[in-house]
């Protein structure tokens, strides 16, 4: 199975969405309760595409993840600071697409001039239907340490669950 990764167009939004959708409508890894209409995620694609890369991964033609940087925090200090998101079809998990675009994103990162990367990531104290560890256990592989957990801060699906911040320095602060 050969992966190829390419900058995002708006024509693949739809496409995106299929694959978001289900993770807002059946797991805690979007603290999202709505998936939003194609218009507002097209309008997300626009806004973080003027500063930040925005990845697609495709297998025989046919989107199967995407990945994008965006805002940490909305002050100038921050502008060496990022926040990632990940998101893989759901039938195509465990196949090494999330890794291959995260090492693609990171390299468009560090020509941006890039030193720090954060992920923001649902954390359940125990394992359900909703969400498991898998995230928390794909950031640590890719090289992120944990930062912070706020507990019980989403609620959803009539449950509370955590939330952790992971760091990842990618760049010499000089």
């Amino acid at each position: 199975m050969s992966i190829s990764i390419r900058k995002v167009e708006i024509g693949d939004s739809s496409r995106l969405l299929e694959i978001y959708k289900y993770y807002v409508e059946n797991t805690v890894i979007s603290f999202e309760y709505e998936t939003p209409s194609l218009q507002e995620f097209e309008n997300r694609i626009r806004n973080i595409t003027q500063k930040y890369p925005y990845l697609v991964a495709e297998i025989d033609g046919k989107i199967v993840g995407y990945s994008y940087a965006g805002v940490f925090k909305g002050r100038a200090a921050y502008d060496y600071s990022c926040e990632m998101t990940v998101y893989v079809d759901k039938e195509y998990k465990k196949n090494g697409i999330g890794k291959a675009l995260y090492n693609a994103i990171e390299v468009e990162l560090k020509k941006q001039g890039m030193k720090n990367l954060y992920a923001c990531i649902g954390y359940p104290e125990v394992d359900d239907e909703y969400l498991d560890k898998n995230s928390y256990n794909f950031h640590q592989h890719m090289g992120y340490t944990l930062v912070g957990k706020f507990n019980n801060c989403g609620y959803k699906f009539n449950r509370w669950y955590s939330m952790v911040w992971m760091e990842k320095i990618i760049g010499e602060h000089n």
